[in-house]
């Protein structure tokens, strides 16, 4: 009989843990999630039902929270965090307790405890601006974060690749292009959810510096990327840093709101002029695909599409509700 893995997921009820630990259990694993439920646990409550799944209510600062969470368990997916700019602007020393220290701590823990993978989700605002506008940058690329978040991301993962290589548990950064698309826990402070939002909604988009360049992946293929790491062999990921979505998938935000305008004509835009946004960068994801044969399955306008209807169709009571945003 299989053995059946055991993995926690750190944040499982937000925007990609909700995702995540559905597709995890349909792969026959055993999920916990440890979350505070700042945003609310909604997305969790019918896997309830699940003998599968466990549930702890804890913050990842507190170490007997996480101690509680990791017994008997063989992997840990690490999402927790305070995330965006925006978000981690307006709690800057939570930001860094959060992301940064409670991932040291949390590594460290996880050595003491036996688990054998500690996946961690990074993010491609590591890069910040490109030196040059001709290239992309991948996995060797310098570092220049420009804001508390991807500082606190930065060193957390500095942190991890410097760890003994002897330990068990093996750590893997995955830093995830800019996300999108509908999860059972729905934002609609990213970029291409709430340019369709507010264009479905008839009204007019303002769109501030519309050249600046950045990458974009449909959350469940962020998801589907954890997937990978955790069932790809050990000398593939171990010490590993990947970018993750696809190099096609790079987009300007004029570019977005042309997507968006095929599905929803006639729309209202205004574009003012920014000629200076800190975070510019297009992005590499060959290593991926290379190494762990990973392809992304949905594309920007199967997003589009999708948060189109739930906003035309009324999916949700009030799609502006602050529920729907992380700051």
């Amino acid at each position: 009989m299989k053995e059946i893995k055991k993995v926690l997921v750190s944040g499982g009820a937000g925007y990609i843990g909700s995702i995540l630990i559905r597709i995890l259990l349909k792969r026959g694993y055993f999920v916990r999630v440890i979350d505070n439920l700042m945003y609310g646990g909604e997305s969790l409550m019918e896997l309830l039902n699940n003998d599968q799944f466990d549930f702890v209510k804890g913050d990842i600062r507190n170490i007997t929270d996480i101690t509680k969470s990791l017994v008997d368990i063989d992997y840990v997916v690490h999402l927790a965090a305070i995330v965006g700019d925006p978000a981690c602007a307006q709690k800057p020393e939570q930001a860094r307790q959060t992301n940064q220290y409670a991932t040291v701590n949390f590594y460290q823990l996880c050595i003491e405890m036996g688990i054998k993978r500690f996946v961690f989700a990074s993010t491609c605002s590591n890069y910040g601006k490109m030196q040059d506008p001709e290239k992309y940058v991948d996995e060797e690329s310098e570092l220049i974060p420009l804001s508390i978040y991807a500082e606190t991301k930065v060193a957390a993962e500095l942190f991890l690749l410097e760890q003994n290589r002897k330990n068990l548990c093996k750590p893997v950064c995955l830093r995830f292009s800019t996300v999108y698309g509908i999860s059972p826990r729905i934002r609609f402070d990213l970029t291409v959810n709430e340019f369709t939002k507010e264009m479905a909604l008839g009204r007019e988009l303002v769109v501030f510096g519309e050249q600046f360049w950045r990458p974009y992946t449909h959350v469940e293929d962020l998801a589907r990327s954890v997937i990978a790491v955790l069932e790809a062999p050990e000398e593939k990921i171990a010490f590993e840093v990947f970018n993750v979505g696809d190099t096609i998938e790079n987009y300007q935000k004029q570019m977005i709101v042309n997507e968006i305008l095929k599905q929803l004509p006639g729309s209202m835009v205004r574009y003012v002029k920014k000629d200076e946004d800190p975070r510019d960068y297009r992005v590499s994801f060959e290593k991926i695909k290379e190494k762990l044969d990973f392809k992304v399955i949905r594309r920007l306008p199967y997003g589009i599409a999708q948060v189109k209807k739930i906003i035309m169709e009324g999916f949700l009571d009030n799609p502006d509700d602050p529920k729907y945003r992380n700051s």
